[in-house]
């Protein structure tokens, strides 16, 4: 898949750095990705990978935008509210770059329809807010073999995670979440800074991944404190009893 001379100029500064180059950059525009969730997180990531230029980009999100949301997912604005946020985020990434297809999906996951919409995306970056969406997704990319992102954030707090097959996102977090039942940042607060952080360390993750830059990154966690501004990682062991990723 070949670059045009407008692609040229626009990739410039990603094409004149020894680990993208131009077989990077097309590497880039062949991939497909999935974005799960178009709010604070999603809102750092789909511009990042727009303007990286992937080649499709299938936003999935359910919701509507709330003046709540303003501070902390600046895709939207306030003449947005009560709109989809998936068709939204598809036409922000049009008007943002042309040569991205972006696809939007008004559909929330489950676990009985995660596979069929994730299934030919190469990665998935997973921003939504609630576990029991997460493990549908993570369970879904096990069985695809699609890498998977998984990012959250609430209050100063954030985690980035990049899972191939084993170990997988429910090693890290267990069975006791698949109920959607947990807190969201409505109810504890984010500071809206904390998610583009989060966000953009999410896709700048997921790139690496798709170029193979820098050491694999697979199983385990960054975990950010946003108040001592201090970012760390920890090694996720595989869980052999683990029902997403056990057998794989």
């Amino acid at each position: 898949m070949n670059l045009s001379d407008e692609e040229l100029d626009r990739y410039a500064r990603h094409i004149v750095l020894p680990q993208v180059g131009g077989l990077g950059q097309r590497r880039l525009k062949e991939a497909r990705v999935a974005v799960v969730g178009a709010g604070g997180i999603g809102s750092a990531v789909v511009p990042a990978l727009a303007g990286a230029g992937i080649g499709r980009l299938t936003i999935i999100d359910c919701d509507v935008v709330e003046i709540g949301n303003l501070h902390r997912q600046p895709m939207f604005s306030e003449s947005d509210a009560g709109k989809g946020k998936a068709q939204l985020a598809a036409s922000f990434v049009q008007r943002l770059n042309h040569f991205v297809d972006a696809v939007a999906i008004d559909q929330r996951i489950e676990p009985d329809n995660a596979r069929q919409l994730l299934e030919g995306h190469d990665l998935v970056v997973d921003g939504s807010d609630n576990f029991a969406t997460r493990l549908a997704v993570s369970d879904a990319c096990v069985e695809l073999g699609a890498l998977l992102v998984s990012a959250a954030a609430v209050q100063f707090q954030g985690q980035v995670g990049l899972f191939r097959s084993k170990p997988c996102y429910r090693c890290y977090v267990g069975d006791a979440f698949d109920a959607d039942d947990c807190d969201t940042c409505a109810e504890l607060g984010v500071l809206g800074a904390l998610t583009a952080t989060v966000g953009g360390f999410a896709a700048l993750l997921g790139i690496n991944a798709l170029l193979g830059i820098g050491p694999d990154q697979s199983g385990q966690v960054h975990l950010f404190d946003g108040e001592k501004l201090v970012w760390r990682a920890i090694r996720i062991p595989a869980d052999p009893a683990c029902k997403g990723c056990g057998s794989a």
